[in-house]
């Protein structure tokens, strides 16, 4: 059964990841990305625009499902990220506030602690209302 993933990450770097079809997260760890399979749905959020820049934007940038379950190391000179390839679907930036009221992801008033992580798994209603908004 494939699961969902919610990956924090600023919409800029976020932009890049989307036009090169890849999948980056925790600042380019490798074990994140072993925990996905074939199949699972990795949704973007983004809480800044910049990464470092506080800017409130708190929104889901991007979704996409993993084709294979290659993992690869990119040599950006002294960067050295691992990336995945990721399928992402044709979607629209949604901020988090229209489905607050509806994802089990922020039912807890203190939600926004567990995103400090960078990546967390999701509740399978979650991804499906997150779809659902993204691509309409």
């Amino acid at each position: 059964m494939s699961r969902g993933w919610l990956a924090v990450v600023s919409a800029e770097h976020v932009a890049s990841a989307v036009q090169q079809g890849f999948a980056q997260v925790n600042h380019g760890k490798r074990a994140p990305l072993a925990k996905m399979a074939v199949g699972d749905t990795l949704v973007y959020y983004s809480p800044t625009t910049v990464r470092g820049v506080s800017d409130g934007r708190r929104t889901f940038t991007a979704i996409g499902t993993f084709p294979d379950e290659e993992i690869w190391q990119a040599d950006e000179g002294s960067f050295q990220p691992f990336r995945r390839r990721l399928h992402y679907l044709p979607a629209q930036h949604v901020p988090v506030a229209e489905l607050k009221e509806k994802l089990v992801l922020t039912s807890n008033a203190r939600w926004g602690y567990q995103l400090r992580r960078g990546l967390l798994e999701l509740d399978l209603a979650d991804v499906a209302l997150i779809r659902e908004a993204m691509t309409r």
